[in-house]
């Protein structure tokens, strides 16, 4: 199933008809900041003005269904810890996040979450019937240290059902351009239990390319989850990089981009 674009005042993102809570896989158009972060950048510590990333989180926030204060965010390390938040984690914009999660999952009503990314999967959730929903940053490290296995989890400590979550991954860098060094397949085979046909491409260099998403996409239905509640965006960050942040397209020299999601 087809991602939808959609638009709210400035911002352009894209949604899953799989997912019914509110949500947003947002792109890099819509904000106020110029140059290299051009325009919609959420990233506070990437070299972007403060004041400009500041009224494009409050824009964020505003879609979101919140104040600029009222949000709830990830604070990424690579790693696979997720956290499960309430109002209590609401995240002062551009102050310091008081803990380190690449996900993290809520069942309060009418408080969004956010996760940040710039080429890696991001993963929303949601279980409509127990009222959970999560945000999950999947890099290669975190895919492989089976930050999902610990968001499914945490949403059943939520009271969650795995056959109920739907899930929604996102626009991420596909498997055109997402070359590695042997690592990476040799940490994916491990993770999928060596079910990964199709997930590699050989490459005449001696590189490898690595489909990230399908392995996550495989590694929920393991999980799970079924096969017919998951969406899966067939967006490339890095060739669509005019649309989205791409960190290997600038080599780093960009901004950032988030997916949120909210319980109504």
């Amino acid at each position: 199933m087809a991602f939808i674009e959609e638009k709210y005042k400035e911002i352009v993102y894209m949604r899953s008809e799989k997912i019914g809570a509110h949500h947003g896989f947002l792109t890099r158009w819509g904000g106020v900041s110029e140059g290299p972060f051009a325009s919609l950048n959420l990233g506070s510590n990437r070299g972007d003005v403060p004041d400009r990333v500041r009224e494009n989180y409050r824009r964020a926030a505003e879609l979101a269904g919140a104040s600029i204060d009222g949000c709830v965010v990830t604070n990424q390390v690579h790693k696979n810890e997720v956290r499960i938040v309430t109002a209590k984690d609401k995240h002062v914009c551009m102050s310091q996040v008081p803990y380190k999660a690449d996900g993290i999952v809520t069942g309060e009503k009418n408080l969004p979450i956010f996760c940040f990314t710039a080429d890696c999967v991001p993963v929303l959730l949601w279980d409509e019937e127990n009222k959970a929903v999560g945000a999950i940053h999947c890099g290669w490290r975190s895919s492989v240290g089976d930050i999902l296995k610990n968001a499914i989890e945490k949403m059943t400590v939520l009271g969650a059902n795995p056959r109920n979550i739907h899930a929604a991954i996102g626009p991420a860098i596909g498997f055109c351009c997402f070359e590695t060094d042997d690592d990476v397949p040799q940490a994916v085979t491990e993770y999928l239990k060596g079910d990964t046909k199709g997930i590699f491409s050989k490459k005449e260099n001696g590189k490898t390319l690595v489909d990230l998403r399908e392995a996550n996409r495989r590694r929920l239905i393991a999980l799970g989850l079924k096969e017919e509640n998951i969406d899966v965006s067939d967006e490339c960050t890095m060739c669509a990089h005019e649309k989205y942040w791409s960190h290997r397209y600038t080599k780093g020299l960009r901004g950032s981009q988030a997916s949120f999601i909210t319980l109504r």
